[in-house]
């Protein structure tokens, strides 16, 4: 029996998806997010138009972006109230992890790069490795703007869930300084489009 890449790459996806599922026990209060990540990012991709297989690995890389947290303590993880100084640095190495535990693996697009750069922004105000323009690939821009609307509006241990405006304010006032403007663009379209913008054959395919 001869197997299609299709069919590998939905087993790939099934598997991480497994995994992804068990590592998001630990950040119980957020349910679902890296699986809501993958899902947004790789509509960003569709609708900028990229081809299929870079948006396949757009949503592996997304549903893994934040398998770092994994090395982070509970007690940070779940916290009900606004981290310190202290505990942020602690987090914000959550991208570093992830990338050290996943670089061995060789997949066929650059997943370690995207966990360890869905935190940076174009300015060089993100971190871990506080990195600016060109020097954050694609993928990585793609993830960092729907990780901020999925936790935008996703209930926190601190605070409620805030409205899809304020996300989207957020983005749009970040374009082109903090976030990629093309992928701020599809973005938008997506929240003001969702309906139009869903290819039935892409998720046939790849569901």
């Amino acid at each position: 029996m001869s197997i299609t890449k299709e069919q590998v790459i939905l087993s790939l996806y099934q598997a991480i998806r497994t995994l992804s599922d068990t590592i998001g026990l630990k950040e119980a209060y957020t349910p679902g997010h890296q699986h809501n990540v993958a899902q947004l990012s790789r509509t960003i991709g569709q609708v900028m138009g990229l081809e299929y297989d870079v948006i396949d690995g757009i949503r592996i890389g997304a549903t893994l972006h934040d398998f770092g947290i994994i090395r982070i303590p509970s007690e940070i993880l779940s916290k009900p109230s606004k981290l310190t100084p202290q505990e942020f640095e602690i987090m914000k190495q959550h991208p570093v992890h992830g990338y050290q535990i996943l670089k061995s693996i060789e997949f066929p697009w650059p997943v370690g790069r995207m966990i360890l750069q869905h935190h940076e922004r174009l300015d060089g105000s993100g971190y871990p490795g506080g990195i600016s323009g060109d020097d954050i690939i694609l993928e990585a821009r793609i993830i960092a703007v729907a990780d901020i609307m999925d936790s935008m509006t996703s209930d926190r241990p601190w605070r409620r869930a805030l409205p899809v405006s304020e996300a989207l304010d957020e983005i749009k006032t970040g374009k082109g300084v903090k976030y990629d403007a093309a992928v701020v663009d599809a973005c938008i379209e997506i929240y003001t489009n969702r309906s139009q913008l869903l290819d039935p054959g892409y998720y046939k395919r790849h569901s």
